[in-house]
C-alpha cells in the first residue's frame, strides 16, 4: 500500500462497480477497499516469483496488457508509473490515464537505474530499452486524456510522450494526521531504502553533523546503511500507520532527498504541523512553501545537505505549523475528487462530440 495504491483506493470509491484489472496481486498487502473490487490478473501473475520480482518481467508487460480483453467496457482508467496506459479498448470507449510517472528507468533516470542493478540487469536493459521506448511512445496515443500528478511530471510526459497533460494532484487524507505537542530533537527519513531516493546522503551529513535521525523504511539499502551508520541514527524497518503518525507529529523536521514524482511523505508531515527539508527538485517544488512550511537544499551533495540543516535550524523558530497545515489542505481527496472528474467529463464529451451523426 503505497503511493499509487492509496491513489487507487479513491479510484475505488469514485467507481464502486469498477472492475480491476493489474499484471500481479498480493491480497494480503491490499485494502480492504480495493479488495471489494473484482480483481483480473495478465499473465505475468502465474510466472515464476512473479510477486516478489515482478519488474523483472517489464519486457512481456506490453504483450500482457494488449492481451486483456476490455470490449466489455465503455470507459477505461489506466493508473500507473509504467506501462498500463497501452491496454486497447473497443473504438467507442472512454480511455482516460492517471500518469504518476512515464517509466522513468526507461526514459530521464535510465543511466541511475542502469548503474544500480546487478549484472544481469544491466545486460539486459540495453538490449530491450530501445524497443521499449518505441512501444511507450507509441502506446501513450492510446489514452483519450492524460492526467499528471504534477507539474513536474506534465513536464516529463511532454519530453517522453509529446502529449500534453492536465495537472490533478493525488489525493492526500489530511484529516488523518495532526499536530502534537511534544517535539523531538530528532530529524525524521521515511521511505523506502532504494538508490534513486538517496538515504545515503542522510546518513552521510547526520554522521558529520552529529545531529540525531530516525531512519523509518526497507529496501535494498537497510543493512549496508545501518552499517554505515553512526551512533546518532537509529532505523525502523516498519511502521504502524499509529506510530507513524506519532512519528510525524513529533519530529523536528522532515528530511526529503528523493527526486519524486510528488511526493505524498512531506504533504503528510506537513498536515501533522512539522516543517520539510527537501531537495530542490520534483514533485515538492509544488507542495512545499519555501520559508513558510519547509527549506530546500540545492545539490545532492552531503555538503549541500549540510547547509540545508544549518539554515533549517537557524530558520526554524519562525515556522508556524499552522501554516503547513493549511497548505496540506491543499492537496485534499475532494479536490482530487472534483478535478478527476471533470477530466473524465471533457473526455466523454469528446467522444459523444466525435460520435455524433
Amino acid at each position: 500500500m503505497r503511493g499509487g495504491e492509496r491513489v487507487l483506493e479513491h479510484l475505488c470509491k469514485m467507481y464502486p462497480d469498477a472492475d480491476i484489472f493489474t499484471h500481479v496481486v498480493d491480497r494480503s498487502a491490499i485494502s480492504s477497499v480495493i479488495l471489494e473490487h473484482a480483481i483480473h490478473t495478465t499473465f505475468i501473475d502465474r510466472l515464476p516469483l512473479s510477486r516478489r520480482h515482478y519488474q523483472k518481467y517489464l519486457p512481456l508487460m506490453p504483450r500482457a496488457l494488449e492481451l486483456l480483453d476490455l470490449n466489455a467496457y465503455d470507459m477505461v482508467i489506466s493508473c500507473e508509473a509504467g506501462p498500463a496506459k497501452g491496454v486497447i479498448t473497443r473504438p467507442d470507449a472512454v480511455h482516460v490515464t492517471y500518469c504518476h510517472s512515464p517509466m522513468r528507468y526507461l526514459w530521464d533516470q535510465y543511466a541511475q537505474y542502469h548503474a544500480a542493478s546487478g549484472l544481469g540487469a544491466r545486460l539486459a536493459m540495453p538490449l530491450f530499452a530501445p524497443s521499449l521506448r518505441l512501444w511507450d511512445m507509441a502506446s501513450a496515443a492510446r489514452p483519450d486524456r492524460i492526467m499528471a500528478n504534477s507539474g513536474y511530471i506534465k513536464a516529463r510526459i511532454a519530453k517522453s510522450w509529446r502529449r500534453d497533460a492536465t495537472i490533478v494532484y493525488p489525493p492526500v487524507d489530511t484529516q488523518l494526521y495532526a499536530p502534537g505537542t511534544d517535539i523531538s530533537d530528532e530529524y525524521l527519513w521515511v521511505g523506502q531504502l532504494v538508490p534513486y531516493k538517496r538515504p545515503d546522503l542522510a546518513i552521510d551529513a547526520f554522521n558529520q553533523s552529529g545531529r540525531r535521525l530516525h531512519v523509518v523504511g526497507d529496501g535494498a539499502l537497510l543493512e549496508p546503511l545501518m552499517a554505515r551508520a553512526g551512533p546518532t541514527i537509529r532505523f525502523t524497518r516498519h511502521m504502524d500507520f499509529a506510530s507513524l503518525r506519532a512519528a510525524y507529529a513529533s519530529t523536528r523536521g522532515l528530511v526529503f532527498t528523493a527526486e519524486e514524482d510528488f511526493g505524498l511523505i512531506p504533504v503528510e508531515v506537513m498536515a501533522s504541523g512539522r516543517p520539510i527539508l527537501a531537495f530542490r527538485r520534483g514533485g515538492t517544488l509544488e507542495t512545499v512553501v519555501a520559508n513558510e512550511t519547509g527549506l530546500f537544499f540545492d545539490e545532492k551533495s552531503v555538503e549541500s545537505l549540510l547547509d540545508g540543516l544549518d539554515r533549517f535550524e537557524r530558520w526554524l523558530p519562525q515556522f508556524d505549523p499552522a501554516t503547513a497545515v493549511r497548505r496540506a489542505t491543499c492537496f485534499s481527496p475532494d479536490r482530487f475528487r472534483r478535478e478527476f472528474a471533470a477530466v473524465v467529463a471533457a473526455a466523454w464529451a469528446d467522444r459523444d462530440h466525435h460520435v455524433a451523426p
